[in-house]
């Protein structure tokens, strides 16, 4: 009976996870869509709040649709107690979990994600601190890049 569940199960959640990934690059599309500034300024006002509200929606979604269900035990510190959040080790798919547990923040993320079909759009709607690692300077930038968005009160996103 299990293997019979599995054989159904399998086709629709994989159906239902491409359709949710599909929907959120919509939602990071039109949220980026003539973008003013884009990746130098921070996103405000309505597309902000569509990537906090419903990228994150739908990202809790697709976990739930895998199977995973998360529970949060104490309060997530907000942009002013914590305008950076540390995730250690950050080496998995589930990291996509602890950005939508908090709202979807900035990320620091490979310049070469960027460009990745459908999740380069979604990734882009995040404001990532892209990181080049052809670039000798890369490590400076980037230090330098989080500190300007964590002093920015409350300008930038969160940064993970």
């Amino acid at each position: 009976q299990t293997v019979l569940q599995g054989i159904i199960l399998l086709p629709l959640r994989a159906i239902c996870i491409i359709f949710l990934l599909l929907l959120a690059w919509l939602v990071a599309s039109i949220a980026t869509f003539s973008q003013p500034g884009r990746g130098f300024l921070p996103l405000e006002g309505w597309r902000r709040r569509m990537i906090q509200t419903t990228l994150s929606s739908l990202t809790r979604t697709a976990y739930f649709v895998m199977g995973f269900q998360v529970k949060v035990k104490g309060k997530v510190a907000s942009l002013a107690e914590a305008p950076i959040f540390v995730a250690a080790p950050h080496s998995s798919f589930f990291d996509a979990i602890i950005c939508a547990l908090t709202g979807m923040p900035s990320i620091v993320s490979r310049a070469e994600n960027l460009s990745t079909p459908v999740f380069g759009t979604i990734l882009s709607s995040l404001q990532p601190v892209a990181v080049s690692r052809q670039d000798p300077d890369s490590r400076k930038n980037t230090v330098a890049e989080i500190t300007r968005r964590a002093l920015s009160r409350g300008q930038w996103p969160q940064v993970i």
